[in-house]
């Protein structure tokens, strides 16, 4: 049913169905190809669980101690699934992504740094049109494969930008993350490339970047679409208590393939899992199990320290522009949620009220609602996603 591919490897299988095949086929001794050695232990306990009673990976309520501990971000904990997988490196280096990656080269606060990203032409008839794609905090530009492949064949040119700070981009030593600074990158990285104006399309983490985006560059942002966005609601003013950088650092340094896909199981995808989501859990993962942990594991706090600290939700009605917002109602997502009290922990991260309420803010936005979906709709069910996508965009 989805129509993405599995980047990080090198051969021809274009779906996610015939690589799933092939992969379950390699699990057979007898079949086994040296082409898949790095991948295949984990893929194969991956494929066992998937196929497997529904209690494998997912025996715990998300409202539970151990699945709010992995909404703050992906730590160590037993899962069931592969504890090795390949090594990456602190930029993803060893990690194919599904479209040539550029490289936009810069300085900013003194540093100079480079943001990778993916500029994929249309495969039909140009519409004129630009689409930017935001990742979130735990997806990389390759995520958004599918959504790329469904817009360039709606005739939209699409950018992908890694955010400074993720992925194959620049992981500084010191760097004063905030959204305005993102927002000020992918602006400046947009008019090297002689784009005047975007549709931007923010899921999660970059929902928040686009809503800033959006509020500093209005003439720029012909449409503003939030797939399942955090910052609808101000975790510290609701009561999650603050940690500081070093805090988030020490968390961060705990990162497992267990803990990433359990935190990915219970809110990305409503309790499901499939073997078609685990090389995302290896790209994350893969980075923590290479030479620069450190530093990934460094940006990575700063990150969570700037998205708990800079709410976006009081200016959501200053948001001119047409707004899609794009809810699976099964998310549960509040950041720093296992480090609140229980009371708190009750009253935060329930997205069916959240999305309603933004689209009540917002001046002229349009709610889509997926009832069975969770964080990642476009990932959960692409067709569904994909369909709602293209009959809402201006």
């Amino acid at each position: 049913m989805s129509v993405l591919s599995f980047p990080g490897f090198s051969s021809p299988w274009p779906t996610v169905a015939g690589r799933i095949e092939k992969w379950a086929s390699a699990c057979v001794p007898e079949r086994r190809s040296i082409h898949m050695a790095v991948m295949l232990p984990a893929l194969c306990i991956a494929l066992a669980a998937s196929f497997s009673a529904p209690t494998a990976m997912a025996g715990e309520n998300p409202g539970s101690a151990v699945a709010a501990s992995a909404v703050a971000g992906p730590t160590d904990g037993p899962v069931g699934g592969p504890a090795d997988g390949p090594a990456y490196g602190p930029e993803l280096e060893g990690f194919s992504y599904p479209f040539p990656v550029s490289q936009y080269r810069f300085d900013s606060q003194g540093e100079s740094l480079h943001m990778a990203y993916l500029d994929v032409p249309p495969t039909a008839t140009s519409n004129g049109r630009t689409a930017v794609l935001l990742h979130g905090k735990n997806f990389c530009a390759a995520t958004w494969e599918g959504t790329i492949r469904t817009l360039t064949a709606a005739g939209y040119r699409v950018i992908a930008p890694d955010q400074i700070g993720f992925c194959k981009s620049s992981k500084p030593a010191h760097y004063q993350y905030s959204f305005q600074q993102l927002a000020r990158n992918t602006h400046a990285l947009l008019d090297s490339l002689g784009i005047a104006q975007a549709t931007i399309i923010g899921h999660s983490t970059g929902g928040m970047l686009g809503v800033r985006y959006a509020l500093m560059y209005p003439q720029q942002t012909r449409q503003l679409v939030l797939v399942d966005p955090i910052g609808l609601e101000d975790w510290k003013a609701k009561g999650v208590p603050s940690l500081s950088v070093d805090q988030w650092y020490q968390r961060e340094l705990k990162t497992s393939a267990d803990g990433i896909r359990r935190y990915e199981r219970a809110t990305y995808y409503a309790g499901e899992w499939r073997v078609a989501y685990e090389p995302w859990v290896q790209m994350l993962a893969g980075m923590y199990r290479g030479p620069g942990k450190q530093i990934v594991a460094w940006n990575s706090a700063l990150l969570y320290d700037m998205i708990y600290t800079q709410p976006v939700v009081y200016e959501l009605g200053l948001l001119k522009m047409p707004t899609l917002l794009m809810i699976g109602d099964k998310d549960t997502t509040a950041i720093g949620k296992d480090a609140a009290p229980p009371e708190v922990q009750a009253v935060i991260g329930h997205y069916p009220e959240l999305g309603r309420r933004a689209a009540a803010a917002i001046p002229n936005a349009a709610l889509v609602e997926f009832a069975d979906l969770g964080h990642a709709p476009q990932m959960q069910d692409p067709p569904a996603f994909y369909k709602a996508l293209l009959e809402g965009l201006k």
